[in-house]
């Protein structure tokens, strides 16, 4: 039996699994991470923090299952960067993650350019991917060392190497998207010429031997995007298959197969994974702030924890009584693309309740992923047939429900709570055992749970139609962003 210790450092914590070559979970460590919030849209970690919970979730993960361990997988947060010493390792900025709104002053500035980006990259040019954060970096903060995502330093931590999956890397704003190389043009446009990039690698590819969780010359291999590494766990091998993700924020992507389709609808489009020597490519689509909404209702006192969103929810029969919330809390993606849209919440009265508020922000989030799936209909020229769901918040009966509500088709619930690092595990078994294909790592499973729309089709596009004017009602413009 070959184990794999696979590794998901996200936003909101870092998780680490202990997993068996047939998928079943041996073990898991989890600790929290809470990122800092400022004035201004920025938002920060401390790298230390971040390496030091890499590394104490795995040991204690190890140290739970008592057996060997035949790779280190790493999923990663995507697009949060830090300036780093490549002969030290020692972090010389916070981690600057993917939310922060900091560099936005640097987008408006290149928005001239800004459909030759989406060309070369298939991304959209803005704050939340990582170049203008790393350009925002060498302005603001220093122009000593190099600066990476977060998934480099870690793994130059873990095992010396200096690289980047093609998968994190077309995230960044620098990656020509056809060709999976570098773009120079791109480092040219964002300032970023001279710098000293990672090298490139398949997700399938052995990086490195680490000693850090005890064991000596453990491979590090399965490197690979959070959200691309749940896609691969959920077996959304085939175009048009589509998972969204119920995190921090909530991510809807959407398989394309080997075809790197630029978004005719407001998402973007990024390598899935680079596999057996071949690149997947997926569309998706972005909902800043979903747990992180509900953990601000939880600050704000509107909820108890996040076990008990049901409970406090307004019923199915009272729904949320006329109550809308758009939930911006960190401004709003696709199709808006507008940093400066804000969070609302609107037809209160003074019957509102906190129950209708909770529904409200579940239904928010709900409806904004009900857009997202409507424009992946759009570029796949067919409706999607069902919508497979994982992340902590699928716990939510009453979130679950609203999404097939709202999205009209069947919400699957992935069986497990680690699809990031199943997907990353999947990835580094491939690496150990050439032999084997994505399909025959990853498997079939039951969900365990499907939502089916129960509202009519009448009272759905009412809903989203009404959440639709209140998003639009939030948005601020080109004008105030220039």
């Amino acid at each position: 039996m070959t184990h794999v210790l696979a590794i998901d450092q996200g936003t909101s914590g870092t998780k680490a699994i202990v997993v068996d070559d047939a998928g079943r979970v041996v073990s898991i460590a989890e600790i929290e991470l809470r990122p800092e919030y400022f004035p201004g849209g920025g938002v920060e970690q401390d790298p230390e923090a971040l390496w030091n919970s890499v590394v104490d979730a795995g040991r204690h993960a190890l140290a739970q299952a008592g057996v060997p361990i035949a790779a280190v997988a790493l999923a990663n947060q995507g697009e949060t960067v830090l300036a780093w010493d490549r002969g030290t390792g020692r972090p010389l900025t916070p981690a600057i993650v993917w939310q922060d709104r900091r560099a936005e002053s640097i987008c408006a500035a290149l928005s001239p350019s800004a459909d030759e980006v989406a060309r070369r990259t298939g991304l959209v040019l803005d704050p939340y991917f990582s170049a203008p954060k790393m350009a925002w970096i060498r302005a603001n903060l220093t122009g000593d060392g190099v600066v990476t995502t977060t998934d480099t330093w870690l793994i130059h931590r873990l095992c010396g190497a200096f690289v980047t999956d093609t998968s994190t890397a077309s995230r960044s704003l620098l990656l020509d998207l056809d060709s999976t190389t570098w773009s120079e043009v791109l480092l040219d446009l964002f300032g970023l010429a001279g710098e000293r990039l990672p090298q490139l690698v398949a997700s399938d590819q052995i990086v490195g031997e680490t000693d850090v969780f005890g064991p000596t010359g453990v491979p590090v291999a399965g490197l690979i995007v959070d959200q691309q590494a749940a896609l691969l766990a959920e077996s959304c091998l085939d175009p048009g298959a589509a998972k969204c993700t119920f995190g921090t924020g909530a991510f809807l992507l959407a398989q394309l197969g080997a075809n790197a389709a630029r978004s005719g609808a407001g998402l973007t489009t990024s390598v899935a994974w680079k596999l057996r020597g071949q690149t997947s490519y997926c569309a998706d689509g972005q909902v800043y702030t979903a747990a992180s909404a509900v953990r601000w209702a939880i600050d704000l006192g509107l909820v108890p924890a996040a076990d008990q969103l049901d409970a406090v929810a307004a019923s199915a029969g009272d729904s949320s009584d006329g109550v809308l919330c758009v939930p911006a809390l960190a401004g709003l993606a696709a199709p808006w693309w507008d940093a400066h849209a804000a969070a609302s919440f609107t037809g209160m009265t003074l019957s509102s309740g906190r129950g209708h508020l909770v529904r409200a922000l579940l239904e928010g989030i709900a409806a904004q992923v009900a857009c997202l799936a409507d424009l992946v209909a759009q570029d796949l020229g067919q409706p999607l047939t069902r919508l497979r769901v994982d992340g902590g918040l699928t716990r939510s009966t009453v979130l679950m429900q609203a999404q097939a509500d709202l999205a009209r088709i069947p919400v699957e619930v992935y069986p497990s709570a680690h699809a990031t690092p199943l997907g990353a595990a999947a990835c580094a078994r491939l690496a150990l055992e050439p032999t084997l294909g994505p399909s025959e790592v990853v498997g079939t499973w039951t969900p365990q749970h499907t939502y089916e729309p129960l509202w009519s089709d009448d009272r759905a596009a009412d809903h989203l139609a009404r959440w639709r004017r209140a998003a639009a009602a939030v948005l601020v413009g080109d004008e105030t962003q220039s």
